[in-house]
């Protein structure tokens, strides 16, 4: 299909760039929520060395904790786009993120690795909320065209949680313990829920929506879960996410383990392949915005894209040889910003093709994957890293993902094409 023929004038195109002031409010909003998501699931990686020394963690342990968390949110998506589509973008992100942060205080009153475990499992089974919710928002606000750029913008910022994380946490629970780090975290997330009630970004339209237009009429799982491209999309998340959840839990110990490093020195470096994924979630937003304004097809668009973020991953099984940790920083900063330049155009992909009314439901499904997929590297990494075989065998693997999602992708949908536009559901 191609796009040679923009849905509206350039001129009112250029215009809507601009976006409304209550546009850049709600993805100001989502960029929040994002930094604070990503620092309540980062946070126990960071303080890994400061737990590991207090509570006596072994590797495998850690792993099994790290895994817990991706179940319990694969437990989770598999209603959470279902009850995003239902409830509606504008009731469904205060609920996310006051969810996920009760969750996160949780972890200051955890003293045993099976309390930390049930608060771990809280997390995740409510931050699975939170995926569906941001790109049902999206979907809702911006016009098919601006989806890219709005998606990269909002993943790009959202990393800014991983780059604040790993330079902050350490030096806060050096002040403070790494007990009431987690309070401060949580506590954070419930102002941004004050802030959205107070604001009330949506509008009598959007929160009239689900009763004009029932969603359980529309969102049949029968429906989703036959149809290829539902899967299309789960199957490059499944290949895609697992690298970024072993790097997000693990990359703090491989600068540990590998290259000696402490907590508070490990924090750099982190911080500057974080900023690398905050690029490449940029730039995979504007490049393809560009090419299909240009009149590129949908369907070269996106497998372009895609396939030139799978090719910069490649390099990553260096890793472990390097002789320098900021070779291996440079190594790991190209590998997270293609993996974010990859999830910024599946994310923008599943909005092309999936009808409207099914955005949450289809994002959920694949998230499930994805998350399903981490929990297993996860806790095969604990294994690997206990037995003695290094970084290595993992980071192998993680080279040539991405390439094996690309080829899902082709094989599952020779031909992209844009789903036929229909009424959504809040």
């Amino acid at each position: 299909m191609q796009i040679s023929s923009p849905a509206w004038p350039i001129s009112e195109r250029r215009a809507s760039a601009m976006w409304t002031a209550r546009n850049r409010l709600i993805l100001a909003m989502l960029i929040l929520g994002g930094v604070l998501n990503y620092a309540d699931r980062q946070i126990i990686a960071v303080l890994k060395p400061m737990l590991q020394e207090d509570l006596h963690w072994s590797d495998a342990d850690y792993g099994r904790l790290t895994s817990v968390f991706q179940l319990a949110s694969a437990v989770a998506f598999l209603g959470s786009g279902w009850l995003v589509d239902r409830i509606g973008w504008r009731r469904a992100n205060p609920l996310a993120v006051g969810a996920w942060s009760l969750a996160a205080m949780a972890h200051a009153a955890a003293r045993t690795v099976g309390q930390f475990t049930l608060a771990r499992f809280a997390l995740g089974a409510t931050e699975a909320l939170g995926t569906p919710t941001a790109i049902k928002t999206i979907a809702a606000v911006f016009r098919n065209e601006e989806r890219s750029l709005a998606m990269g913008i909002m993943n790009a910022a959202n990393t800014a949680g991983a780059i604040v994380t790993p330079l902050v946490i350490p030096l806060l629970a050096l002040k403070i313990g790494w007990a009431k780090s987690f309070l401060v975290t949580g506590g954070l997330g419930l102002v941004w829920v004050a802030a959205w009630l107070a604001l009330s970004p949506g509008g009598p339209r959007e929160e009239a929506a689900p009763a004009a237009a029932p969603p359980a009429e529309k969102v049949r799982w029968s429906q989703v879960l036959s149809d290829r491209r539902t899967w299309a999309i789960a199957g490059a998340k499944v290949l895609s996410d697992q690298v970024w959840w072993l790097l997000l839990f693990w990359m703090p110990d491989l600068f540990h383990r590998v290259f000696h490093l402490g907590m508070k020195a490990f924090g750099g470096p982190l911080a500057v392949i974080y900023a690398c994924a905050a690029v490449g979630s940029l730039v995979a937003g504007y490049v393809p915005t560009r090419l299909l304004e240009a009149g590129v097809s949908l369907n070269a668009t996106r497998k372009l894209t895609l396939l030139g973020a799978a090719l910069l991953v490649t390099p990553v099984w260096f890793v472990p040889g390097v002789g320098s940790y900021w070779i291996a920083t440079a190594l790991l900063g190209l590998t997270l910003a293609a993996h974010q330049g990859f999830s910024v155009n599946v994310f923008a992909l599943a909005t092309d093709i999936t009808p409207a009314p099914r955005v949450a439901t289809v994002i959920s499904i694949g998230a499930l994957c994805g998350n399903l997929a981490g929990m297993v590297i996860l806790q095969v990494a604990g294994w690997v890293l206990s037995a003695g075989y290094g970084y290595g065998p993992l980071l192998t693997l993680a080279s040539v993902s991405y390439l094996a999602g690309v080829a899902w992708i082709q094989l599952l949908l020779p031909r992209i094409v844009a789903a036929e536009p229909e009424p959504a559901a809040g």
